[in-house]
C-alpha cells in the first residue's frame, strides 16, 4: 500500500526543496521578505489560488447556454452562433421611422384657424388648447396617434367614428399612428392571451378601416410586438423609468383604460399594461394623444411624467379625448363585445342592424342618454353630413322624407316631440347600412378578407 501520510509529507517538503536549490529566484522561492531578512517558506498559498483560477470552468448544463451582449443576455438553445453585438440606441421615438423616411405626407390646404376648429371639433376633452393652436402653427405634420386591443369584432364605434375622426385630423396636416396593440391585448387575457388569434383580428380590423373609406395619405399602421422589438433598448428604458417614478396606487388608477374596475384583482401583467400604454406616447412620438376618454387617466400620467423625468420633457402630449359612445340598452355607457345585442358590428347583415336599433332604447322627446341619438350625432352627421327622416305629414297629408343637414334641427324636432322613436329609428338603421355596406361587399368578395372574418367570429371574446 501507500505509505503513510508523515512520510508522504515529507517527500513532498524533500520535493519543494530542491526545486529552490535548482531555481533559486524569488518568483521559485515565494514572495521575498521586504526587509530582506530572510525568505517566505516555499508553495504560498497565493500561488494555489493561480491556479485556481486557471482552471477550466465548470461544465453548463447542455440545453443552454447565456450568450453576452451590449446590456443585457440572451438566453439561446445550445450550439447556435453568439449573437451580432446589439445596435447603437435608436434615436428617441423611433417606432415607424423607417417608414417616415420613405414617404412624403400631405400637407393641408386649410388656414391655420381652419385647422384648429377641424381638430378640436372631435375632442370632447382638449387638454390644453392654447398647446394644440401652438402646435399647429409651429408644424406643419404634427403626429398623433391612438392604440386599438385587437379583441373581437369591430362595432361602429371603433369603425366609423375611429374613420370621421382620423380623415379630420390627417385633413388637417397631422400623421396618424395606429398602434395595433398586440402584446397588450395579450396583457389584457383577450382572445385568452393567444397571440395569433389576436394578430389575426388585428389583420381584420386593418380591413374594415380600408373598406369603410378610411384615407390612409398620412396613415401609419404599427403593430406594437414588431416595432418594440425593433427598439428594445428605447421602449424598456421608458417604460421602466415610468414604473420607477409613479407609486402603485397611481398605476391602479389606471386600470380603467382595460375596461377594468378599480376594486378588480388584476394580474401582474395588468399593473404593468398602464406604464408600457405611458411609454408609447413618447416611443411613438405623438404630439397628440387621441383617444377615448375612457383612456384620460393614463394620457395624464404621461403629462406628469414629462415633469417628473430629468431633464423635463417641455411639450407634453395634447390630449384630444373624443366621446364613449353609448350602448344600445339603457344605462349602457359604453358598446361592449360581450353582449351582442348592445352593438353595431361592421360586417352585421342589413337585417341585424334593423332588428337591434329596432330593440334600442329611445325614449321620446328626451336625447340625455339616448343612444338612438347618440348615434345620429357622433357617427351618422360626421360621417354623412346629413340624414334623411321620415316625418309626419300636416294635417290629412301622408308622412314625408326630410332630410337634416345640422343635428341640432333634428334634435329640436325630436325634443318638440314633433318626431318620435318611430321615426328616428328607421333613419338610423337606413343610415348605418348604408355605411357599412362597403364593408360586407368586401367581406364577401375578398377572399383573404373573408377567410379573416371567417375565423374572428369563430373566437371567443374574453373580456
Amino acid at each position: 500500500g501507500r505509505p503513510p501520510r508523515a512520510e508522504r509529507a515529507a517527500e513532498r517538503r524533500g520535493a519543494r526543496s530542491e526545486a529552490n536549490q535548482a531555481d533559486p529566484t524569488p518568483q521559485a522561492r515565494g514572495r521575498s521578505n521586504p526587509r530582506g531578512a530572510g525568505t517566505r517558506p516555499a508553495g504560498p498559498p497565493w500561488g494555489r489560488q493561480l491556479q485556481l483560477r486557471k482552471r477550466a470552468p465548470p461544465a453548463m448544463d447542455s440545453r443552454f447556454v447565456v450568450h453576452r451582449t451590449r446590456g443585457f443576455s440572451v438566453l439561446s438553445v445550445a450550439g447556435t452562433p453568439p449573437p451580432a453585438p446589439a445596435p447603437a440606441p435608436a434615436p428617441v421615438g423611433a417606432a415607424g421611422a423607417e417608414e417616415e423616411k420613405e414617404r412624403e405626407w400631405r400637407r393641408s390646404d386649410l388656414g391655420l384657424e381652419e385647422r384648429y376648429e377641424l381638430v378640436r371639433s372631435i375632442g370632447e376633452e382638449c387638454v390644453q388648447e392654447d398647446e394644440l393652436r401652438g402646435l399647429l402653427r409651429a408644424m406643419d405634420h404634427p403626429v398623433a396617434y391612438d392604440g386599438m386591443e385587437p379583441s373581437g369584432r369591430m362595432h361602429i364605434a371603433q369603425g366609423i367614428l375611429r374613420v370621421v375622426n382620423t380623415n379630420k385630423l390627417t385633413r388637417a396636416g397631422f400623421v396618424f399612428k395606429f398602434w395595433v396593440a398586440d402584446w397588450f391585448a395579450m396583457l389584457n387575457g383577450k382572445m385568452g392571451g393567444d397571440l395569433n388569434k389576436i394578430k389575426i383580428v388585428g389583420e381584420y380590423m386593418i380591413e374594415i378601416w380600408k373598406a369603410v373609406g378610411m384615407d390612409l395619405t398620412n396613415v401609419q399602421f404599427l403593430w406594437a410586438s414588431e416595432e418594440i422589438n425593433k427598439h428594445p433598448s428605447e421602449y424598456w428604458t421608458r417604460v421602466m423609468e415610468i414604473a420607477r417614478l409613479n407609486n402603485l396606487a397611481r398605476i391602479q388608477r389606471c386600470c380603467t383604460i382595460m375596461g377594468r374596475k378599480d376594486s378588480d384583482e388584476l394580474s401582474a401583467a395588468q399593473i404593468f399594461y398602464p406604464c408600457m400604454q405611458c411609454a408609447d406616447i413618447f416611443f411613438l412620438k405623438a404630439n397628440v394623444a387621441q383617444l377615448g376618454m375612457d383612456q384620460r387617466k393614463v394620457n395624464m400620467l404621461a403629462r406628469e411624467y414629462c415633469d417628473q423625468t430629468r431633464p423635463r420633457i417641455k411639450h407634453k402630449p395634447i390630449i384630444l379625448g373624443h366621446k364613449m359612445v353609448a350602448g344600445l340598452k339603457a344605462g349602457q355607457e359604453k358598446m361592449s363585445k360581450s353582449d351582442p345585442d348592445s352593438a353595431i358590428f361592421m360586417e352585421d347583415t342589413e337585417a341585424d342592424v334593423k332588428r337591434k336599433i329596432k330593440k334600442a332604447f329611445c325614449p321620446p322627446a328626451v336625447v340625455e342618454g339616448n343612444p338612438v341619438m347618440e348615434y345620429l350625432s357622433a357617427i351618422i352627421f360626421p360621417y354623412f353630413g346629413e340624414v334623411t327622416v321620415t316625418v309626419p305629414g300636416g294635417e290629412g297629408e301622408p308622412d314625408a322624407p326630410r332630410t337634416f343637414t345640422s343635428y341640432a334641427d333634428l334634435e329640436a324636432e325630436y325634443v318638440a316631440d314633433r318626431i318620435g322613436p318611430q321615426h328616428v329609428k328607421p333613419a338610423l338603421a337606413a343610415a348605418v347600412n348604408r355605411a357599412i355596406e362597403p364593408v360586407r361587399q368586401h367581406f364577401a368578395n375578398d377572399p383573404h378578407a373573408r377567410e379573416l372574418l371567417r375565423k374572428v367570429r369563430s373566437f371567443k371574446v374574453t373580456r
